[in-house]
């Protein structure tokens, strides 16, 4: 995940007065930085925010924390220090959304009425899929996933570290759904092996990376790069293998196969990649794709370019949840959410959405400590390199650099509506 280069630019003052009620369901990066945006592009709009969680975390550094690179309390924020003033905050999850009725519901069970919309509510990592999966026991008997929260992340740096003392056979796994940053089970495994060489463990280990798809990276020349450098280092690939179920205490994993064969393997690490798709009150709510490829997931069914819901024009998509070809990273927030704001502006004084967004996401691909790869692509799955000094299929100390010191006051920017 990355907020990729750092701007400068300062949004725009207070352009448009209205007394519209706007509701912003999630308070993860896109829900805080489109209602600091909000809040000074509009003059007398009610502006609420809904979320039950407090802290704030810095998922971009998961794979940080996961790795032994930097301390978990970097990932740990609060979300009340970054909400702009006169925002109302409700402190519950959202269970319901009605947009025929213009509103939500929350867990307590109470109604918030809205004029508009705005879906900022992440991703639902979907461990259910996994038959005896417990999320619990991540750190014990090799079990290591870097998704799920801070406590997470450092609990698989636990595992990697008791790893790489033994050696032995490592699962290196990666579902079939869409996910948020697609980049984090390859870091993984990249910084994996860099751990194993540093401890002198290489020789006595094989990594495996277990694709449920037939490919590694959705970006043809990412991914041919990565299996390149893969092969190089000696990490085997198995494609259309996705993991069905695991057993945590005899550590063993099963994995199945299109044709509906069942492998079983035995582990000494697994990095567990769950399915990922929208929460329950998207996924069953009107809001989600009837049909086409992002229905399966319960994904926000949002027009690609203005980010502007394809059947309710009062509702607007950001981040995650986002039913789009692309786009599950931090830095998709930091280029979409101008244009989301804007575009929700635009709405409220009766004209189109003109902003377009092209479904920028960008990735710095880590490939051993001190080095890493910045990726950034388009909807088309074009490179679109923004910075004149890094060549995206280079690793370098720079793109390294970017990830461990620049990319999380840049994120914190994003966050505050100033980028």
């Amino acid at each position: 995940v990355a907020t990729g280069a750092v701007s400068t630019a300062t949004p725009a003052r207070a352009s448009v007065k209205t007394r519209a009620r706007i509701v912003i369901a999630g308070g993860g990066l896109g829900g805080i930085a489109v209602a600091n945006r909000l809040s000074r592009l509009l003059d007398g709009a009610k502006i609420t925010l809904v979320d039950a969680k407090e802290e704030h975390n810095y998922q971009p550094g998961y794979t940080l924390v996961a790795t032994g690179v930097w301390p978990v309390e970097k990932v740990r924020d609060r979300n009340a220090d970054f909400l702009p003033a006169g925002v109302q905050w409700v402190k519950e999850a959202v269970t319901e959304f009605d947009p025929e009725a213009n509103r939500i519901t929350t867990a307590s069970g109470r109604q918030v009425a809205y004029d508009y919309l705005v879906v900022a509510t992440g991703v639902q990592l979907d461990f259910a899929q996994i038959e005896g999966m417990d999320v619990g026991a991540i750190g014990s008997n090799g079990l290591a996933s870097v998704y799920p929260s801070p406590q997470a992340a450092q609990a698989t740096w636990a595992a990697m570290q008791a790893y790489v003392q033994t050696g032995g056979q490592a699962l290196m796994t990666l579902p079939a759904t869409p996910l948020k940053c697609a980049g984090a089970p390859l870091k993984m495994t990249f910084m994996l092996r860099d751990r194993l060489q540093q401890a002198g463990m290489l020789e006595n280990s094989r990594i495996a990376f277990q694709s449920a798809l037939g490919n590694v990276f959705g970006v043809k020349v990412v991914n041919d790069n990565v299996l390149q450098r893969w092969q190089a280092l000696g990490i085997g690939v198995e494609f259309n293998h996705r993991l069905a179920a695991i057993d945590i205490g005899a550590r063993r994993a099963t994995f199945a196969t299109p044709e509906g064969e069942t492998v079983e393997q035995p582990y000494d690490f697994i990095h567990v990649v769950p399915p990922m798709r929208a929460c329950d009150a998207v996924k069953n709510s009107p809001l989600a794709w009837q049909d086409g490829p992002f229905a399966a997931g319960g994904w926000l069914e949002v027009d690609k370019t203005t980010l502007q819901h394809r059947r309710y024009p009062n509702v607007f998509g950001i981040g995650d949840v986002n039913g789009t070809p692309r786009g599950k990273t931090a830095a998709t927030v930091k280029k979409s959410a101008p244009i989301v704001a804007h575009n929700l502006v635009q709405a409220i004084a009766g004209r189109a959405p003109d902003e377009a967004f092209d479904g920028y996401t960008s990735c710095p691909l880590i490939t051993r400590e001190g080095s890493a790869m910045l990726i950034e692509f388009d909807y088309e799955g074009r490179l679109t390199p923004s910075l004149p000094l890094i060549e995206p299929l280079q690793e370098s100390y720079f793109a390294w650099l970017m990830k461990y010191r620049m990319l999380k006051p840049a994120y914190l920017a994003v966050l505050k509506g100033r980028v």
